[in-house]
């Protein structure tokens, strides 16, 4: 097997030396393709499909990757991939002249490309160009995979995403679908009222979300600061300045592990609307779900893996309590003790630690056994208080919390608050925060002491929430991993 990796090595080599010689030829001779600056496109591929009819026998220029060249003596066919796919030149010599088609037949399978010339349709039907004059605009000096087997090997994709692209026009479909479901979120946003704003990656207190910083060193101040895990503290003190509507569309990092639905730095939509609390932050995601689904992919009906989903129905509402008696039968409302929790979880298998109170067992449970029944978009509401340092308690029942986690696929999509804004319950809160971090959680929350300052100050009754945007592209593109909907994932580095 070594003898025949080393041979493929070999014989990659030769063909990569071939094409460093073909670029030497080019810059004795005076054409280094890499000299040119500039070069006008008037078209791009799919748009001389669409507009065939107004632009047969017309003159464009297209300019992309050459991926395919069938040379036939005195003429010869290629095809040009750009942004939107891909078309065909015809390409002869009486139309672009001898030398010139002396140069197209060197040509390498990578090289960039520009072609002017007229639109026409092929005997086969094949929408093309009618090269009449062929620029060569970059010269490729590595060899691209073999088009019938593609990119396929996964990690490599990954680690050269700049080669799945050009190799796999379904990745680009998806990076292109990204890029207008933000588009359409910012859209929607806008045109309720938000401002879109920026605040700190880089802070002292890293709050807002149960999740270990990274942290690093700042040398003009000799301070030790973090990576921000949320968006949260900031957003809401701009509530506190009189900004009533916001929202941040930017990277957080968690120092955590990597699997199929998490990135260590991964780009979360955080938005804080004054004067309205969780209920209207539920009327508000099933609206942005449905105005981004219609715009991007002009249905309410999604399928991922195969399970339809439906937007266009209202969302299903239940307590956090009622989805755990629903889909382990037993019901929280009844259990009255720390120790009846216990041991309801020793008999149900559930996993705990020593410091969790009944809250945090009953979240344990609804994960245990009701996340995964959650296909259809849900609404989970009312979570207890020991997993919600930042949410007002329900005024009916203080043991819960006036929040809900947004679910589609047995994932969890959205999470959103009634914004605790009430400074004195806020410091004993933290303070019980800083009491877990004691006992070894390194995902408690830190006391953040100007941002109790803002709540002093006065913050109006507030509704907030978070949208994981990397979860939302994967169900809309109907992706495997998150690492697909990244294009440079977090990856091991090959030196280690």
């Amino acid at each position: 097997m070594a003898s025949q990796n080393n041979n493929q090595q070999q014989d990659t080599n030769a063909l990569i030396q071939v094409r460093k010689d073909k670029l030497a030829d080019l810059v004795a001779r005076g054409s280094n393709p890499f000299e040119i600056t500039k070069y006008d496109v008037t078209h791009h591929s799919q748009e001389i499909k669409d507009g065939f009819d107004g632009l047969n026998d017309k003159e464009v220029t297209v300019a992309g990757r050459l991926m395919s060249k069938r040379v036939m003596g005195k003429a010869s066919f290629c095809h040009v991939q750009d942004l939107q796919g891909t078309i065909q030149s015809y390409v002869a010599r009486d139309s672009i002249g001898e030398e010139a088609y002396a140069d197209f037949k060197k040509l390498d399978i990578g090289d960039i490309v520009g072609i002017r010339g007229k639109v026409f349709k092929t005997q086969t039907g094949e929408i093309s160009v009618h090269a009449e004059q062929l620029t060569l605009l970059s010269k490729s000096l590595q060899i691209l995979p073999e088009k019938f087997h593609g990119l396929t090997n996964t990690d490599l994709r990954y680690r050269q995403r700049y080669v799945d692209l050009i190799m796999n026009p379904d990745v680009k479909d998806t990076f292109v679908k990204r890029s207008r479901i933000i588009s359409s979120i910012r859209k929607y946003l806008d045109g309720q009222g938000f401002m879109e704003v920026e605040t700190p990656m880089l802070v002292s207190n890293a709050g807002g979300a149960a999740a270990r910083p990274f942290e690093t060193h700042f040398n003009a101040l000799d301070e030790d600061i973090k990576l921000r895990i949320s968006l949260e503290l900031y957003l809401k003190r701009l509530i506190v300045g009189g900004l009533e509507k916001v929202y941040e569309i930017g990277r957080v990092f968690r120092n955590e592990g990597l699997d199929t639905r998490h990135n260590p730095e991964f780009t979360l939509m955080e938005l804080y609307q004054a004067f309205t609390d969780y209920h209207g932050m539920m009327d508000l995601t099933e609206n942005l779900y449905r105005h981004v689904a219609k715009e991007v992919l002009g249905t309410t009906k999604i399928v991922y893996n195969g399970i339809e989903m439906d937007l266009g129905k209202p969302f299903e509402r239940i307590t956090m309590v009622d989805a755990v008696k629903k889909y382990s039968g037993v019901d929280f409302n009844e259990i009255k003790t720390l120790d009846e929790a216990r041991a309801t979880a020793a008999e149900h298998h559930v996993e705990i630690e020593e410091h969790h109170k009944k809250g945090d067992i009953l979240n344990r449970f609804f994960e245990d056994f009701a996340e995964e029944h959650l296909i259809q978009p849900t609404f989970v509401m009312d979570h207890p208080i020991e997993i919600s340092p930042l949410t007002k308690k329900k005024p009916d029942n203080p043991d819960y919390v006036e929040r809900f986690e947004f679910f589609m696929n047995g994932w969890e999509m959205a999470n959103a608050y009634s914004e605790l804004n009430d400074p004195i319950d806020q410091r004993q809160r933290f303070a019980a925060q800083e009491e877990l971090f004691a006992m070894g959680d390194e995902e408690a929350n830190h006391t953040d002491e100007d941002f109790l300052n803002a709540l002093e100050i006065g913050m109006p009754p507030t509704g907030g929430i978070g949208f994981g945007i990397d979860r939302m592209v994967m169900l809309l593109t109907d992706s495997a991993a998150i690492r697909d909907v990244l294009l440079f994932p977090t990856m091991k580095s090959l030196d280690n």
